[in-house]
Formats: structure tokens, C-alpha cells, sequence
């Protein structure tokens, strides 16, 4: 079988299979369920400097292609987090990421604050800065001068963990590419990337003519978005990530070993799964399986030696 073992700018991983932030709850309430010692790393729900009982219902659709949620970021807030969640993590079988938001760079600065205090067993932060859900949220995944500024913030006050920022797959209402946005956030202390956070989209009810969602629009992921993350991933990892030695966490759509796969070719060096595993929470571990037995197969001797390994046509940077 492949070796799994993952290196995520030091930080440690069984495997690069991780569980999308509020998979398994705050921290690890559905570790029951989803077996957490048996993947890579879980990320903890979107924490904020106030609670937040989130958007109201109906606030999930499930659709054809995927989900559409408009959550709303609900979550008890960072005070709460750091009283009755934060201690638990370092006994949940698997390394924790803690995630974080806010409206402005003060909020994501106090929040990180709060986790730098558990820098031992969550050695890792994922800045959400592109929850397409709450007013603003879009600003600093969209605004390669804003997003410099809440990423240097968080460093600043969070020195010893490694900090993946996970941008939006498309930033609206602006003229630059995704592959700026990720060297603007690198250059200002990224030391990883989460690609990506849902998509803008909506649903309507043609009997009721409602909207499927209270908030009327959400956001939007499963199978619909994995071929446009795939491409995400392949021009980051192409443009900024391979150069600057910076890597690459795909998200978006993983259901299977051959989805985690594609982000891997693409240039990914682990994956999330979130959709999938509310559908199915059997899938992140035979992920897990199939990502072994296919590494062994294409000969390769690590999952690291996979990634960005996709034949072109053009050119076989990989095989030399």
C-alpha cells in the first residue's frame, strides 16, 4: 500500500483526508459517527468573536448536485470555544485545525488570539475569510489588499500555529484571479491554502415559487463545484503555490478516492470532505483506502510524490 503520511508545512497528518470545518460538529461531536481516528485531521466549525445562532431555517437544501446551505456561521462563540471546546482537542484522535471568522481584522485578530492559547493541540488555523453567507464575509476573499491585512493580523497574534487561508472559488465583483488572491495571502504569512469555500447560488420551490432557502440565496457544494475547485487548484498550485514551497488543501465536492485524487494531480496536497460525509459517513474512510491502494498502484512511493502529478500533454513537468 501507498504511504499516506502528510506533511502540511510541518504540521503532521495519518493521511491527507480531512473533515470540512463543522463536519463533525464544533470539534468532534460526530466523532462516533465518522470515525476520526481514522483520518488525517478535522476542522473545527467557524468560531467568531460573538455567538451567533446563525440564519434561520430553512436554512439547507439538498439538491441533485449537492447542497446548498446558508448557515449563517452559527457557532457558541469564542469565549464558550475556548471554555468547553478547545480542551477536548487534544484528545479527539486526529489533528485539529481550528477555523475562525469575522466582520472586520480586529474580530479575526481577538479570535486568533484566543486560539494561539492551544497552539500544542491545534497547531493549525484555517481563516475563513470567504463565508458567502454573512454581510461582508466576501470582502476580504475578494480584496487582495483587505485579505494582506486580516492574514497578517492573525499571524501576528498566532506565531506558532501554521495558517491556511481558505478563499472563496470565485472572487465576484473584482478583477483579480484566484491565483492573486492566494499570493497576496501568502505573501502576507499564509502558510497554506484551503481551496475552496462553497459557491455563490440559489434554489427556488416552481410550486410554492419560494426560495429553498430562508436567506433566499446560499452557497453551494458537492459534485456541482468539484470540477471548477479542480481547476482552481491546478492554476494556484501552477501560478504561486509550487514556486513559493506553500501547500495546497483541495475542498470541494470529494466523495470518492477519485475526486480526492483529481485535487492531488491538480496539485493539492490533501483534501476536505464535508458534503459527502452528512450524505454518507462512510465516505471520508474509504477515501482514505482508495487514496492508499491508488498510490501503490501508480507507483508511487508517497502521496507527495502525487501531487501535481496531472499528464497534460504539454508538458510532463511531473515525470522528470
Amino acid at each position: 500500500m501507498g504511504d499516506l503520511e502528510t506533511n502540511l508545512a510541518g504540521v503532521k497528518l495519518r493521511n491527507p483526508v480531512i473533515l470540512a470545518a463543522g463536519t463533525a460538529g464544533v470539534v468532534d461531536e460526530g466523532a462516533g459517527v465518522l470515525g476520526l481516528g481514522h483520518v488525517g485531521a478535522v476542522v473545527t466549525k467557524s468560531i467568531t468573536l460573538e455567538p451567533r445562532e446563525g440564519n434561520p431555517t430553512w436554512r439547507v437544501a439538498e439538491l441533485p448536485v449537492g447542497m446548498l446551505n446558508a448557515i449563517g456561521l452559527a457557532n457558541p462563540g469564542v469565549e464558550r470555544f475556548v471554555a468547553e471546546f478547545a480542551p477536548r482537542a487534544g484528545g479527539v484522535g486526529c489533528v485539529v485545525i481550528g477555523s475562525i471568522a469575522g466582520r472586520r481584522v480586529e474580530e479575526y485578530a481577538a479570535v486568533a488570539a484566543h486560539f494561539a492559547e492551544f497552539a500544542s493541540t491545534i497547531p493549525a488555523i484555517e481563516v475563513n475569510v470567504s463565508c458567502p453567507n454573512v454581510h461582508g464575509g466576501t470582502e476580504f476573499a475578494a480584496d487582495v489588499v483587505a485579505l494582506r491585512e486580516v492574514v497578517r493580523a492573525v499571524r501576528e497574534v498566532a506565531p506558532a500555529q501554521r495558517l491556511f487561508v481558505k478563499l472563496s472559488p470565485v472572487p465576484l465583483g473584482t478583477p483579480r484571479s484566484m491565483s492573486d488572491l492566494a499570493r497576496g495571502a501568502i505573501e502576507a504569512g499564509a502558510d497554506g491554502l484551503t481551496l475552496s469555500n462553497t459557491m455563490h447560488a440559489m434554489a427556488i420551490d416552481p410550486r410554492t415559487r419560494r426560495p429553498r432557502l430562508a436567506n433566499v440565496t446560499g452557497g453551494l457544494s458537492g459534485a456541482a463545484i468539484h470540477p471548477v475547485v479542480v481547476k482552481l487548484v491546478y492554476d494556484v498550485y501552477r501560478n504561486v503555490a509550487r514556486e513559493a514551497g506553500v501547500p495546497i488543501i483541495g475542498a470541494g465536492g470529494v466523495s470518492s478516492w477519485e475526486s480526492a485524487a483529481e485535487f492531488v494531480l491538480a496539485g493539492a496536497s490533501a483534501v476536505q470532505v464535508g458534503t459527502a460525509s452528512l450524505a454518507s459517513p462512510s465516505v471520508p474512510r474509504r477515501v482514505v483506502r482508495g487514496l492508499e491502494k491508488w498510490i501503490a498502484q501508480q507507483g508511487f512511493a508517497s502521496v507527495a510524490d502525487a501531487v501535481g502529478r496531472v499528464r497534460t500533454g504539454e508538458d510532463e513537468e511531473g515525470e522528470g
